[in-house]
């Protein structure tokens, strides 16, 4: 029987990274990152990566996995997650899968599809085609193919793209019809708070990473000859620093494009977690008001996870 897990989802900005360390300040924990950006290694203001001085005392997994440009899937986290929440459990600490990918969630709860088999030749000539593309022509190509596209980076839609042009049929419907099992069971808690709240903490964050050097370490990867179109460097933040680096957005205007597209892909975050959580895995949705003070929620958190009946492999409580 697969294991209950604690998954801690919400939009960017919510506190998810504050809670999981105040729940490490209760008992030993072992933090599983599942966010799509930071996995790869450099990529560390605009990601919001949890700081050094965390990291050193929490164990972190699922950062620093792989270099810019190289690709990372949902099915190759999910290998990898699995891995590192057996490993936590060796090695008596409380697995917690925290992040903001609903992909890289969703592939660890309820599996992977089975990848139907693709030209080579092909694929290679439509992933050169797509490299070009505008983005935005990309991502409209994708939600023509798919109806069920939900919109993402560049390496998403290329993928959308190539999946529906070489098998015939949808990712989307690859991803329901031919799906194998999850590896964990989640207990999901979902952080939320009113939107005005997430908008000004939104705009903390982006005039805080620019401060930090947000534009330095794009300028850094760059000059490092990693593509500006390569995986990492087409996540919200990144891509609007490029553009400013290329002259194709005014600097005055960085921080506020910035901020706008942070906002839209945290709404679209929030709509994924509505409607995806429930009936994903068999697990509870318990969602909670993160403007309390993190150590609060922490608590409530881990109170309520230590009440679910042991031993063996938890089972859901029932949800407020």
């Amino acid at each position: 029987m697969k294991h209950l897990v604690p998954v801690i989802v919400g939009p960017t900005a919510v506190g998810k990274t504050a809670v999981a360390a105040a729940w490490a300040r209760l008992e030993p924990v072992t933090v599983v990152s599942a966010d799509a950006r930071q996995v790869y290694r450099g990529l560390d203001i605009g990601t919001a990566k949890p700081p050094a001085e965390l990291r050193g005392r929490v164990p972190h997994a699922g950062i620093d996995v792989v270099e810019p440009g190289q690709a990372y899937s949902a099915g190759l986290f999910a290998r990898d997650a699995a891995g590192w929440i057996a490993a936590a459990r060796d090695e008596g600490r409380q697995p917690v899968v925290v992040g903001g990918t609903g992909f890289y969630v969703r592939a660890l709860v309820d599996g992977l599809f089975r990848e139907p088999p693709l030209d080579p030749e092909r694929r290679a000539a439509l992933r050169a085609y797509a490299s070009v593309m505008p983005q935005a022509d990309l991502a409209r190509w994708a939600a023509r193919l798919d109806r069920r596209y939900s919109g993402g980076g560049r390496q998403r839609a290329a993928r959308a793209v190539e999946v529906a042009l070489l098998t015939g049929r949808a990712l989307s419907w690859w991803q329901r019809e031919a799906r194998e099992a999850g590896a964990v069971r989640p207990w999901y808690v979902v952080l939320t708070v009113p939107r005005d709240v997430l908008h000004r903490r939104i705009a903390a964050r982006v005039q805080a990473m620019l401060e930090q050097g947000l534009v330095r370490e794009v300028r850094s990867l760059l000059a490092r000859g990693v593509d500006p179109k390569a995986p990492g460097l087409d996540a919200v933040g990144y891509r609007e620093v490029v553009a400013m680096l290329e002259g194709r957005l005014p600097e005055a205007e960085l921080s506020e494009a910035i901020t706008i597209a942070t906002r839209q892909y945290a709404k679209r975050q929030e709509t994924w977690f509505r409607h995806q959580l429930r009936g994903s895995g068999d697990g509870s949705v318990w969602t909670l008001n993160a403007t309390e003070d993190p150590d609060v929620l922490a608590k409530q958190i881990r109170d309520r996870w230590a009440a679910i009946p042991a031993p063996g492999p938890r089972s859901p409580v029932p949800v407020s």
